[in-house]
């Protein structure tokens, strides 16, 4: 488990670290067109976690599929953390 974390944590910090610089460069989805983009990537994370807890996927490629829910999801914090820095600048 050490050598999983050791191996995938840097991976889970870059995603967080890529998501927050995204999601204050963008901010929050304003047309309709960045909303469904961002419903879209939701819908993704919920179904690659799904396949992870439920474990369809065996093996070498479900261990892809988890390791992608975990980077996806981190990212999804980073640019919803990102995205509420750029609020709470902009009105102060």
């Amino acid at each position: 488990m050490i050598a999983l974390l050791t191996l995938i944590g840097p991976a889970l910090v870059l995603g967080f670290l890529l998501g927050a610089v995204v999601g204050r460069l963008a901010g929050w989805p304003r047309t309709r067109a960045s909303v469904a983009g961002t419903f879209v990537l939701m819908l993704a994370a919920a179904l690659a976690g799904g396949l992870s807890v439920a474990g369809l996927v065996p093996g070498r490629p479900g261990l892809w599929v988890e390791v992608a829910a975990l980077i996806l999801a981190a990212y999804l914090a980073g640019a919803g953390l990102g995205a509420v820095s750029v609020g709470r600048q902009a009105s102060a």
